[in-house]
């Protein structure tokens, strides 16, 4: 699978590569929300998932996922927070999953990868 991964920060988004490469997908690191929607072109079909961490600088992850649905963009659409998933999984429908970014991501998002 052709996944795009946005963090800002260089080890959290190094750490989610490394999880996702090991399962043998092809992935690609961008440090921000707006260079990711660049990189996503007229319909984000270049990749077939996108991974952002919530909190960014100028477009948070959850600024991308609705600029994507804006755009008529549907590739699935994983957001990782270091706050509580819950009430962000209540508020926002069409995440493919919501996933908190502590010691378990490697299990949760390997996880929520391989269920789609």
């Amino acid at each position: 699978m052709r996944i795009l991964i946005v963090d800002d920060d260089p080890f959290a988004g190094a750490m989610a590569e490394a999880i996702l490469d090991a399962e043998g997908h092809d992935c690609k690191l961008m440090e921000s929300g707006v260079e990711a929607l660049e990189s996503l072109g007229e319909d984000g079909s270049e990749f077939d998932l996108v991974i952002s961490d919530m909190h960014m600088p100028l477009l948070s992850g959850l600024d991308l996922f609705r600029e994507m649905r804006d755009r008529g963009m549907a590739t699935p659409f994983v957001l990782l927070t270091g706050d509580d998933p819950e009430p962000l999984r209540a508020q926002v429908s069409g995440l493919a999953a919501c996933l908190t970014k502590d010691a378990s991501l490697e299990a949760t998002l390997a996880a929520a990868v391989a269920e789609l």
